[in-house]
């Protein structure tokens, strides 16, 4: 059964019950008030009646010493017929008990009488000819005899008037369910819309339409349920998103792994195969070995990057007060050698935390991918200087640049601007990938800026430990 089916019942059954109760309490009440004054006029009535038969039995001439039968005969008669239309009965009895007198139709039993004492009144409320009477009884003291005085008080109007109050509350009643029951049916409706909009938006995701939200339409706690979920669901469909990126980004990642292996081992079986095969002369066999050895050679630095990246992710960094003087000696010791490019070292002394073998890769990746990016002879910058968030990292080539759609992308595994330059410097796409992955775990980020044709600017912010003066070499 449907909440709002449950509530429309149980709303109902307390709406019933409430009014039924309430109902029968009401006319129930009213009827006994209107008992107790109907009994309180047979009582009086009876009283009256007593008082008018003994004054009447004062004035009957005094010819025996007690009162005659006849008499309380003619007596009982004169009142009953002096009260004929006010549906008056009565009946006289003597000490004994025995009827005196009795109007037509006092037919009902002796136990009020029996229970009747000198000088009280008693009555009762009695079914007797399909009529509801109220009989009362009291003892009467006349001429030296003691006689009983009963009375019948036709009530019969206020049982019917008992009956038609119930009929009526039973059919406001049922007119009261019935307008309370659409009533209750529509806001039940509307209490329940905010669950039929989750069971819906429930559904729907289920079904793979993770972007459906739920329609907020109270403020209520079901309102707050309903931003809540819809919250949760933005927060499931980002999972899912990242999580088919992730999958996505491991097809490809498996996809440019077979492609980049399958490219330098092929040439290295060709080259292999032609050596193994055919008797060349000395010169193809040096440019069939060196080919080898260069694809071998690209395989390797291939290979030794992603364990740095597979063992960057596992291990974290471990950080340290370290010199930026010691990180720029380091680089010098690296490139200068190499007099094909014209490198500028820019930097202030100071400290920075830093895991230094971890800083070392990135920077030794960032130079090197700035040589690949240069033409022979080209000027590449390395600078470091302090700002107010930390310590700045700034390597930056005049060469080729990268194209503004492609600065999104590069930092992926694989991911190759121009893969014939690449491939020729044995690049596989996986220095910027590396550094990304070691400044993440400094809680940094790449900062990359580019012009096609003019060159590319990759920096990085670190935590700085101390600062001295700065200084400036330029080494060719």
């Amino acid at each position: 059964m449907k909440f709002s089916h449950k509530l429309l019942l149980w709303t109902t059954i307390i709406i019933a019950l409430t009014l039924g109760f309430s109902g029968y309490y009401f006319v129930n009440y009213v009827f006994e008030t209107s008992l107790e004054r109907e009994v309180g006029q047979a009582l009086d009535e009876n009283s009256i009646l007593r008082f008018a038969f003994e004054t009447a039995a004062l004035n009957v001439p005094v010819k025996y010493d007690l009162l005659q039968d006849s008499s309380v005969e003619q007596i009982a008669s004169n009142l009953e017929t002096s009260g004929q239309g006010s549906g008056r009965l009565l009946r006289i009895s003597d000490e004994q008990k025995q009827t005196i007198y009795a109007s037509d139709g006092f037919d009902t039993d002796d136990e009020l009488l029996g229970s009747v004492q000198e000088n009280q009144y008693s009555y009762r409320v009695i079914w007797s000819n399909e009529h509801y009477y109220i009989q009362t009884g009291s003892s009467v003291n006349a001429l030296g005899r003691t006689l009983y005085l009963e009375t019948m008080r036709d009530v019969s109007q206020v049982f019917e008037e008992r009956e038609t109050g119930f009929m009526v509350y039973r059919r406001l009643m049922i007119l009261m369910l019935i307008l309370g029951i659409a009533i209750m049916y529509f806001i039940a409706s509307q209490l329940t819309r905010p669950i039929r909009n989750l069971v819906r938006a429930t559904k729907r995701m289920t079904f793979g339409e993770y972007s459906y939200r739920a329609k907020q339409v109270s403020n209520d706690e079901l309102g707050r349920l309903t931003q809540d979920f819809n919250h949760m669901s933005e927060a499931l469909e980002q999972t899912i998103e990242r999580l088919e990126d992730e999958v996505q980004a491991r097809e490809d990642f498996v996809g440019a792994f077979a492609h980049e292996l399958k490219t330098p081992l092929t040439s290295i079986i060709g080259y292999a195969d032609m050596l193994r095969s055919r008797k060349l002369d000395e010169e193809k066999s040096l440019l069939s070995a060196n080919y080898i050895y260069t694809e071998g050679k690209r395989l390797e630095t291939m290979s030794l990057r992603l364990l740095d990246i597979i063992v960057t992710k596992k291990e974290g960094a471990k950080l340290q007060k370290v010199p930026v003087a010691s990180l720029f000696e380091y680089l010098r010791s690296m490139f200068l050698p190499n007099g094909n490019m014209e490198f500028v070292f820019e930097y202030d002394e100071g400290y920075v935390l830093a895991d230094p073998s971890l800083i070392q890769t990135v920077l030794v990746n960032l130079l090197d991918n700035a040589c690949k990016a240069s033409e022979e002879g080209g000027r590449i910058e390395i600078s470091g200087y302090s700002e107010e968030e930390g310590y700045r990292f700034t390597v930056r080539d005049y060469g080729i640049g990268i194209p503004e759609e492609e600065l999104s992308k590069i930092t992926q595994a694989f991911y190759m601007v121009d893969k014939s330059r690449s491939r020729s410097r044995n690049g596989a796409g996986l220095g910027l990938a590396l550094c990304t992955e070691i400044i993440a775990l400094h809680e940094s980020r790449l900062e990359i800026e580019s012009t096609l044709g003019e060159g590319t600017s990759v920096g990085f912010l670190l935590p700085e430990a101390g600062k001295e003066a700065a200084y400036e070499e330029i080494h060719s």
